[in-house]
């Protein structure tokens, strides 16, 4: 029997490059989207042409409501749910002082609730089944902390914290929580930084370049699979050697 996994935010970039390849190794893959109705369903279509196992569920991680919505419609249709990607995020670049609430709110709300919003919704599933992995999606920021990016590193910091606690609240479970902080990976998320900064800001990266969203997936994969059945309550950094 195929495993099942839910991809948040699948719709593009990291999530996108992650469903694929969930359903490249033969897994039942739900492709999770909020407003990218468009991209998500040109990637559905695509995979299901290719003869895979996946649907699409729109769910606002931030709502509780719709997030329940999505497990409960995954259960129903494959009868179980073995993993948990919690890709979905936002982020928002701006002095402190011009940060409104709203835009604190919104990160916070997206980034972090949205993380203990979909574990949370699992977590009964996998306990009855004493089996799961959740891999949740941090930043090397939520390591380090960004310049100008106060909110977003706060969230991806809180991932952090939840990942380690949750990972010691469900071991007697068997299931196991882990964390990625990618570093400079080529998304849409980078896409407001100019030919310069993106040049200055590989020049600091011991590897030399970015990262690729395929290079993100392997790496959920791999927590994801059993070869990884020891590791958990870590936060893996892909990162070029940027953070060490």
């Amino acid at each position: 029997m195929s495993k099942t996994v839910i991809v948040t935010g699948a719709s593009k970039g990291i999530g996108a490059a992650t469903a694929i390849l969930f359903a490249q190794k033969g897994y039942n893959v739900v492709i999770n989207y909020n407003e990218s109705y468009e991209s998500a369903s040109l990637l559905c279509n695509s995979l299901t042409a290719n003869g895979y196992s996946v649907m699409m569920q729109k769910a606002n991680v931030a709502n509780k409501l719709e997030v329940d919505l999505m497990v409960k419609e995954t259960l129903y249709k494959y009868g179980s749910l073995d993993i948990l990607v919690n890709n979905a995020g936002v982020a928002f670049q701006g002095l402190t002082s011009e940060t409104d609430e709203i835009d604190f709110d919104r990160i916070i709300d997206v980034n972090l609730k949205g993380v203990f919003n979909c574990c949370k919704a699992v977590i009964p599933s996998m306990v009855s089944r004493q089996s799961g992995k959740i891999i949740n999606i941090s930043s090397m920021w939520g390591q380090v902390g960004a310049s100008c990016e106060v909110a977003y590193s706060a969230s991806k910091a809180g991932v952090i914290g939840l990942t380690k606690a949750l990972a010691k609240e469900l071991a007697p479970s068997g299931i196991t929580v882990n964390a990625i902080a990618p570093g400079l990976i080529e998304t849409n998320m980078n896409s407001n930084l100019t030919i310069e900064e993106l040049s200055d800001f590989v020049s600091t990266i011991p590897l030399g370049r970015m990262g690729s969203a395929d290079e993100i997936a392997a790496a959920i994969e791999f927590l994801a699979s059993d070869k990884a059945d020891y590791i958990t309550g870590q936060v893996l950094g892909v990162n070029g050697g940027l953070v060490v």
